[in-house]
């Protein structure tokens, strides 16, 4: 049989009951990410004394296990056949190791040290990406439609953005104390994870996949690699990875050491992602007049010109980088929503090509992509600091350790993003490419016939 079902090829906008479900998952993920990559290196390195070298390269050699899991699991859901479809069960699969791995690295006990960081870390990530590489190849496939798209990544990335805004808000309730913040996210996760993958699964439909003979791995690796605009976008997104991933990394240390106002982080995460969620709809609106690489260049340039003030900032001057996390926060909302987008456009081009459903192998490769550049942030900026003098543990930092915190948080991103911007200009799927590759997507479905 060469095909046996083909989603239908409509554009009807899905309900907002039906995109509130599936964004519900983005509540509880979101406020396992942010403790994940901005609290808990901090709490580690400083708090547990293990050192900012040493956790910088344990962060990174645990990001190196997503290099093999996250190819294998989203081939495996691209494969995968159930009653459920082939997204669902894996947030089922994840949801009970993602919780226990969480309670060892959120809670540890007495003499917690290296090796059970690295070991806790590696089987978080594989919980995490047990849900969101099915997650997201889910969301990519709940439309055809060019601009739908960008409307069911903005309901996902805005539910991101208030977990992670309640995430945030944890230390202005239980304190600043990193310790006291991870025990209560740690229980959030426990009672809300499991009750919205329930929701998610039982109210929101998959469509049914295009289903060919297998196509032969090599076969497939060279319409991977003759994708242009994968590879073109995938470069531009791992370098804005990098970009964000620095000052996520190095956010409180810039706070409590250049600011030194430690006691206003809470507030500033909170009004960064606030802003991130609140300029959602302004993206959305200004992706379908421009289209989305253009609109996802503009909020680039924006948040560049924005972090090159940084430098200019020294102790007190909370307030002035209080509006500097207004102005990026603004640009956040496009880098949760448009790239994602984009994503799901790209694979529509391999899946003409290749005549497979391959939406999961490719979400694999950006989630590598993601994690990669996180684990560059942290294992780049931290080693660094700490080869510069800066130590958490001293009542003040030495102006050279200042100075490479600053350009670490501020003026390499800046640049980082410049190079992003670079290669993503000329990005040649358009609104009316997408639509004709679809309609030749769906003219092949309809007139394929069993052998």
């Amino acid at each position: 049989m060469r095909v046996m079902a083909s989603a239908p090829q409509t554009s009807d906008r899905l309900s907002p009951a039906v995109l509130l479900a599936y964004g519900l998952p983005g509540l509880p993920l979101a406020a396992l990410l942010l403790p994940l990559y901005v609290t808990l290196p901090a709490f580690y390195a400083v708090d547990l004394g293990l050192g900012l070298f040493e956790v910088g390269v344990v962060l990174l050699l645990a990001r190196l296990w997503d290099v093999v899991t996250d190819p294998a699991i989203g081939a495996l859901s691209d494969r995968l056949t159930t009653r459920l479809g082939r997204r669902r069960p894996w947030l089922l699969a994840g949801a009970p190791l993602v919780m226990v791995s969480a309670g060892f690295l959120f809670l540890p006990g007495p003499g917690a040290g290296l090796g059970g960081l690295l070991v806790w870390t590696m089987a978080l990530y594989l919980g995490a990406t047990m849900i969101l590489l099915p997650y997201t190849a889910w969301g990519a496939e709940l439309s055809p439609d060019y601009d739908q798209r960008s409307r069911i990544a903005g309901w996902r990335e805005g539910l991101v953005v208030v977990g992670t805004l309640l995430a945030a808000g944890v230390p202005a309730v239980v304190g600043a104390e990193r310790a006291a913040a991870l025990e209560v996210i740690a229980w959030a996760l426990w009672i809300v994870l499991p009750v919205c993958l329930l929701i998610a699964v039982r109210f929101v439909p998959e469509r049914p996949a295009l289903v060919r003979r297998p196509l032969a791995w090599r076969r497939g690796l060279k319409v991977l690699w003759l994708n242009g605009p994968f590879r073109r976008l995938i470069a531009a997104y791992l370098l804005n990875g990098i970009a964000n991933g620095l000052p996520a990394t190095l956010f409180l240390l810039y706070v409590e050491h250049v600011l030194q106002r430690p006691e206003w982080s809470g507030i500033l995460l909170f009004v960064y992602f606030l802003c991130g969620i609140a300029a959602i709809p302004l993206w959305l609106r200004l992706s379908r007049r421009w289209g989305k690489h253009r609109t996802w260049i503009g909020a680039m340039v924006w948040a560049a010109a924005v972090f090159a003030f940084v430098p200019l900032l020294g102790p007190g001057d909370h307030i002035w980088f209080l509006a500097v996390c207004v102005l990026t926060g603004i640009s956040l909302g496009a880098d949760l929503t448009l790239p994602a987008s984009m994503q799901a456009d790209v694979v529509d081009l391999d899946t003409l090509r290749s005549r497979q459903s391959r939406a999961g192998l490719y979400f694999a490769l950006w989630g590598v992509a993601t994690k990669l550049a996180l684990a560059l942030a942290v294992g780049i900026a931290f080693p660094l600091l700490a080869l510069a003098g800066l130590d958490p543990d001293q009542g003040s930092a030495s102006p050279a350790g200042l100075l490479a915190l600053t350009t670490l948080y501020s003026l390499l991103p800046a640049a980082i993003k410049l190079g992003s911007v670079a290669l993503i200009a000329g990005y040649p799927i358009t609104a009316t490419r997408q639509r004709r590759i679809r309609r030749l997507i769906g003219a092949r479905a309809v007139h394929a016939v069993p052998d």
